[in-house]
């Protein structure tokens, strides 16, 4: 199996520029933080709220420029806390716009998740948009994390690497 690291936590500077947008973005309540760990991992952990019509929160990396058209999905290794999050590819640079996700669960221990590209659906601030294009695979430009669907509390996920593969 080929795998091409987008992003390898290991090494400290792979967190540099991820940063986080919560849902006070709408009115909400909801806050995050990321860090990287003394164990080479990237941590998002935060509280979800629902008060104030709220409910998300997510981080993302800073803008860069990801080939992954040769690959069949993106693999995560990740600890979670039996919650389930989101991974998010979007396709340009600008703050809004369409996301691609697919959702995960975790299991509370140390896991390799795998998401095909088929599983990612286009999303527009949670909704479904039908008539999207396909997901340009040639061109990812930002990779991101998100918690929703109604789990308020605290929640923390650690990521060790994020990576395509074939």
């Amino acid at each position: 199996m080929t795998a091409y690291i987008l992003f390898s936590f290991a090494v400290a500077e792979a967190c540099a520029g991820w940063y986080s947008i919560d849902d006070p973005v709408m009115g909400g309540l909801s806050w995050s933080r990321v860090e990287c760990t003394a164990a080479g991992t990237m941590r998002f952990s935060g509280v979800v709220s629902l008060e104030n019509n709220g409910g998300f929160a997510s981080i993302r990396s800073a803008a860069g420029r990801f080939d992954v058209s040769a690959y069949d999905g993106v693999r995560l290794r990740v600890k979670g806390d039996g919650k389930s999050y989101k991974l998010n590819l979007k396709p340009d640079s600008g703050f809004d716009g369409v996301q691609y996700q697919a959702a995960f669960r975790t299991s509370g221990t140390w896991e390799d998740i795998e998401l095909p590209f088929a599983m990612f659906e286009p999303r527009f601030r949670g909704r479904l948009v039908r008539d999207a294009p396909p997901l340009d695979l040639s061109r990812v430009a930002s990779v991101g994390l998100l918690i929703s669907d109604k789990q308020a509390g605290p929640f923390a996920l650690e990521v060790e690497r994020i990576e395509a593969w074939r």
